[in-house]
């Protein structure tokens, strides 16, 4: 059975992710099956939204098929992981600037790659066991797919904390960091497909009152703790901060890739508060374009995914011993090189 299973059903073009087994982890094939569908039903009067979800409980999509990327890098082709990354920010692009609405059901992990397939949706519907997160510095990359747009745009300093220490975002956490519209109760999702289905009306979404979250109670913490202009100085408040958020969160961001912290930081002040999502991928591709040859990428996946020793040999020492000129040089422009919307589709 395919991967990705679509279909048209009734008044909608349905995206079911199908590799449960994977935590729904997202291919390159499985890319460019959803942009194709996407592009063929922009112009079909038949298809009035498009509702995306995933079998199995457990994720819509926990991030993209590293393991695919690490091995082939491995071997000598870099520019495999290049044109999947191309290929995949060309699909997160589209679906943030959709012309029809897309309704995007988040149970379980929507992690990195889940977050660019989800999180640019119009209507994005969380549940009870929905878990959001940006967790690529733990494997040498910056927060892409996109992300780094909804992190900047998070209240206050909300998108500093959540992009360098992967903190995980329950229902109403995520609504509150501009991750998720609504939650509805997971037993009422067949029902609620059902009716999107066969009236292709994204505003019979109603939402209910979720579970309480905890970001917005630690939304002063995190304004006073993440405002450092760069990460190396948001470390040396945290650990001059003597509160057990400060203990936790400094915790947290020194588990990621420094060089991918810090880049993180710099990305997010170079955006502002108000990015447009292409914007956002072409500054993650400056990244991710040089992240095999030129940062940490193969020694976080080796470390997380594949030995899983937990034991990463960062270029860097810590964040504090990032130099500027190392995070110039990862999201300097990459001219020829660079990100577009449209381009090679190889």
């Amino acid at each position: 059975m395919s991967d990705v299973l679509i279909r048209r059903e009734g008044a909608a073009g349905r995206i079911t992710l199908n590799r449960p087994a994977a935590l729904n982890a997202l291919t390159h094939a499985m890319a460019r099956e959803i942009d194709a569908a996407l592009i063929a039903w922009a112009a079909d009067p038949a298809v009035a939204l498009v509702l995306m979800d995933a079998e199995g409980s457990r994720a819509v999509c926990a991030g993209g098929d590293i393991v695919t990327i690490y091995h082939a890098a491995r071997a000598g082709d870099v520019e495999a992981a290049r044109r999947f990354w191309r290929e995949e920010y060309r699909l997160n692009a589209r679906i943030a600037a959709y012309p029809k609405p897309v309704v995007a059901f988040m149970q379980g992990f929507v992690m990195g790659g889940g977050v660019g397939l989800a999180g640019h949706a119009s209507h994005r519907i969380a549940g009870e066991s929905t878990q959001v997160a940006m967790p690529e510095c733990a494997i040498g990359l910056v927060p892409d797919v996109g992300g780094s747009a909804l992190l900047a745009r998070a209240p206050g300093r909300a998108g500093e904390y959540l992009g360098t220490t992967g903190t995980r975002m329950a229902a109403a956490d995520a609504i509150w960091a501009g991750f998720a519209d609504a939650f509805v109760p997971e037993a009422d999702w067949p029902a609620l497909k059902a009716r999107l289905i066969e009236t292709g009306d994204p505003a019979l979404v109603v939402p209910a009152e979720p579970p309480p979250g905890t970001l917005a109670a630690e939304a002063a913490s995190i304004d006073a703790l993440f405002a450092g202009e760069t990460a190396g100085d948001i470390a040396r408040l945290l650990a001059a901060t003597d509160t057990p958020f400060a203990a936790a969160a400094l915790a947290a961001l020194r588990k990621g890739c420094p060089l991918s912290v810090a880049c993180t930081v710099e990305m997010l002040h170079r955006l502002g508060d108000a990015p447009a999502v292409p914007r956002a991928l072409e500054l993650e591709y400056r990244f991710t374009h040089r992240a095999i040859e030129h940062g940490d990428f193969l020694e976080g996946v080796r470390a997380q995914v594949i030995d899983k020793d937990r034991k990463p040999r960062w270029t860097h020492a810590s964040v504090e011993a990032v130099p500027g000129i190392a995070v110039s040089r990862m999201l300097m422009p990459l001219g020829a090189d660079g990100w577009r919307m449209e381009g090679d589709a190889t």
